[in-house]
């Protein structure tokens, strides 16, 4: 085989063929390797263009799944927008005692509120990740869609806020179903040349969501009926009908199909994701790189697939990878999005401009998201990411500086363009490239689980940061308003650290490579490095006999 170079791959007199070296150790993949090989460098000789010409349907039926991100979104966002309004104060609210005739929720209620749509959101993120391998991706969606219609009604008619917690409670159960189908689907249906592009665009459908919220909101600001908080919440039922006839005609994930070992289904699901006939895209040959794909990582270790299996071997180093990644995005002020008006309010803005610079927030939010994908062409996702937090830091280094400042008219709409700024930062980096990432990071076998898995702790430091941001905002607790943004400075430098330390480089991968990168342990320094050598080499040997797969160094 030749010796080994310092950096711990076999020399060869030759390339070798990393398909050739797969199935000289797993035999079962012979038949598959022409196949796999041929749709693996078509992939990645394809341009963005070429991508779009061959995936339009593919592109359209991820739009129609990702729409289920945009009613979550905008259901999310009602919320904690509501606080601003006085309609729902006094409804749900007590009286406050620093302002003669002003109500206010409490903040114990604030927390408690979003947090009870948190926990709802971490049992359908459990159920999810049976329900989704038992059932497939649409079944799954499309019944999380009419139980959000039934859960819906509590809300509506909550009498008191003990009512209307519960209705949160529930409600958040299909939210928590949304959050990661979305991105998996799209992952599984996706080729190298448009994944960040698709992947990415799951938080602009956060954002597009939360626009919506804010801006019907701003329609109701000045209503003193009920119906200022109760037509939003009724839109939610005008948004469900049309995703789910879009939802009941969209493909299964062709990556599920393969895991079931029904190949001729996940053909006939890419002939309706695909243009078939074009040069470039041999549905043929695709299903060969997936099943591929997925008998190897059966064979490194991805047997089965359990929760368990996230915490065994090298998969434990890329679940906590995934975890990290969405902890960042709570370390980065993210919430800041959720709280926009309410953090504009107490900042000394108005209701109505309160509302109107959130709106004008998520405008420049979206634009951010638009930017991103032309430097993800580019630049790396490491890279993104250190470059997102750093500039992140340094935006709430100022805007906790501001906020020892007298408060003024001036002062406060500095306040409120500094959190508008650092949006707008979040979303031309950390926010689009955390989807790329957490799909990217898993074996294609466990993603679904390390996708959930992730998303439940990130949902865990939300519950965190949600008990603690309406007290620092609250002017009945503790009322730090804008000096709040040095809690989350110290929780992105801790994130900073650890993205620097741990977090590797996935640009232009494949699955297989990624998997092979990760078998190889690779150290996150030399990602890149190996990255290179591997196809300098011909990546490595497959020993045979009772050798380990995969020669270590």
């Amino acid at each position: 085989m030749g010796k080994e170079d310092s950096m711990g791959f076999r020399t060869a007199s030759c390339r070798d063929d990393i398909f050739s070296n797969l199935s000289a150790g797993i035999p079962s993949l012979q038949p598959l390797s022409a196949g796999a090989r041929a749709a693996t460098r078509a992939e990645q000789r394809m341009s963005l263009f070429a991508g779009i010409q061959l995936y339009p349907k593919a592109i359209a039926w991820s739009a129609v799944i990702s729409s289920t991100i945009i009613m979550e979104g905008y259901d999310t966002a009602l919320l904690v927008s509501f606080y601003t309004l006085p309609v729902f104060r006094q409804k749900y609210g007590s009286p406050d005692p620093s302002q003669a005739g002003n109500f206010e929720i409490p903040s114990r209620w604030q927390s408690g509120l979003t947090s009870a749509a948190i926990v709802g959101q971490i049992l359908g993120l459990l159920l999810n990740g049976f329900l989704a391998d038992r059932f497939g991706y649409r079944r799954t969606i499309l019944s999380a869609l009419a139980s959000l219609c039934l859960f819906v009604f509590l809300p509506f008619y909550a009498v008191n806020v003990q009512m209307y917690l519960a209705g949160q409670v529930l409600c958040g159960i299909p939210w928590g179903i949304f959050q990661t189908l979305a991105t998996t689907y799209a992952a599984e249906i996706m080729p190298v040349a448009l994944r960040a592009y698709i992947l990415s665009s799951v938080n602009m459908c956060w954002l597009i969501g939360q626009l919506c919220a804010v801006g019907v909101l701003r329609s109701q600001a000045s209503s003193e009926s009920e119906w200022a908080y109760r037509l939003p919440l009724a839109l939610q039922w005008a948004f469900a009908v049309p995703i789910m006839i879009g939802v009941y005609f969209a493909p299964e994930s062709p990556g599920w199909l393969i895991r079931k070992e029904r190949p001729g289904e996940a053909r006939k699901a890419l002939l309706r994701l695909t243009q078939a006939h074009k040069d470039g895209c041999d549905v043929d040959e695709i299903v060969a790189m997936m099943t591929h794909t997925n008998e190897t990582e059966k064979y490194l270790g991805s047997a089965n697939i359990t929760y368990m299996d996230c915490f065994r071997g090298i998969n434990l180093r890329r679940t906590e990878i995934a975890c990290m990644i969405w902890i960042t995005q709570q370390a980065s002020f993210s919430s800041s999005g959720t709280y926009a008006a309410y953090f504009y309010k107490q900042a000394g803005l108005s209701v109505q401009n309160s509302l109107n610079l959130a709106i004008g927030m998520y405008g420049v939010a979206i634009v951010g998201g638009l930017l991103s994908w032309f430097w993800m062409r580019r630049v790396g996702r490491r890279s993104i990411y250190l470059i997102g937090l750093v500039a992140s830091m340094a935006i709430l280094a100022v805007a906790g500086g501001i906020a020892f400042l007298p408060v003024t008219k001036g002062q406060s709409w500095a306040l409120g363009g500094l959190i508008t700024l650092l949006t707008f930062v979040y979303d031309l980096s950390i926010g689009p490239i955390c989807y790329v990432l957490v799909a990217e990071i898993p074996s294609t076998r466990l993603r679904v689980k390390t996708v959930i898995l992730a998303r439940i702790i990130y949902n865990m430091a939300s519950i965190i940061t949600n008990v603690i941001t309406p007290r620092m905002l609250n002017p009945t607790a503790w009322d730090w308003k804008g000096k709040s943004c040095f809690f989350f400075l110290g929780f992105s430098a801790v994130c900073f650290i650890w993205c620097y330390l741990r977090l590797p480089e996935t640009f232009g991968l494949s699955y297989l490579e990624i998997d092979i990168l990760f078998e190889k342990k690779a150290k996150t320094s030399k990602f890149r490095d190996l990255q290179r050598r591997l196809a300098d080499t011909g990546y490595f040997s497959v020993p045979d006999g009772d050798q380990t797969p995969f020669a270590m160094w």
